[in-house]
């Protein structure tokens, strides 16, 4: 069955930020991801995952001077803030034993070759200096009607700079609500892509909400992401309707059986 993290930035939001892993821990989750963790020491989170044999899935580098700002990869002008905010996430993610950091590209016009070029740059000098590190480097293709301008909104464009740039520690991070909303046609491309995936993110469509309905088969999708033999985490990126905890039904079948 698949591994779920849950997203303790969107999940379990009714606890201050550290009793989220706890409440995670509780209800059955073994790994968790967090956006930006870095309003909080790295050594209390590790305590955290420690204290609930937690595993760190994944973690964003930092957004930039805000989170509006939605990254700096693509900001032309920004490559100094850019070096520091990933030598920021190598820190906490080696304290954390977090894998995998998420690239956010920022907002730009995917139409402009300077912020193209940017990028391109930006994302090869996140993976050369992960690399040693045996961290990998997450691009995302994020849709627009969710964050309006951002720079990467297109599969095509993520698959093309990962095959051209040939790092090994470059992977697709494929969220479902992103591709549904984005290009739709979720199971085919989990089996064209699937060699370029290194994280898996899941929310209902349209509502970002728990997965258990909406447009999209989850029951058939999980399945097929076993069957794809997929190995790594799926994180729980959605908002909750109401409460998390009474929102998990659709958690309990892959949770029976759990030590």
């Amino acid at each position: 069955m698949p591994r779920f993290a849950a997203n303790v930035t969107w999940l379990f939001t009714e606890y201050e930020f550290l009793d989220r892993f706890d409440a995670a821990a509780d209800c059955g989750f073994r790994a968790v991801e967090v956006l930006f963790p870095y309003d909080h020491p790295a050594e209390a989170i590790a305590e955290r995952l420690e204290r609930n044999h937690l595993t760190m899935a994944l973690i964003n580098a930092p957004p930039g001077n805000n989170a509006d700002e939605r990254g700096v990869a693509a900001l032309a002008g920004r490559g100094s803030d850019f070096r520091e905010g990933i030598a920021r996430a190598a820190h906490y993610a080696e304290i954390t034993g977090a894998p995998r950091v998420h690239v956010l590209a920022g907002l730009a016009a995917s139409h402009d070759n300077h912020a193209a070029a940017t990028y391109r740059g930006s994302i090869a000098f996140a993976a050369d200096y992960f690399a040693p590190r045996k961290i990998d480097v997450m691009i995302e293709p994020i849709n627009g009607r969710d964050i309006p301008g951002y720079f990467l909104q297109d599969f095509k464009t993520a698959i093309r700079l990962i095959e051209e740039l040939t790092r090994p520690n470059l992977k697709l991070q494929f969220d479902l609500y992103h591709r549904q909303i984005l290009h739709g046609d979720v199971a085919v491309a989990l089996r064209h892509l699937m060699p370029l995936i290194g994280h898996i993110q899941i929310a209902s469509v349209p509502g970002r909400n728990e997965p258990d309905g909406e447009e999209l088969n989850f029951s058939f999708l999980f399945d097929e992401i076993d069957r794809l033999g997929y190995q790594g985490f799926v994180g729980c990126e959605y908002c909750p309707r109401g409460d998390t905890r009474e929102g998990l039904t659709w958690f309990a079948r892959y949770r029976a059986g759990r030590p």
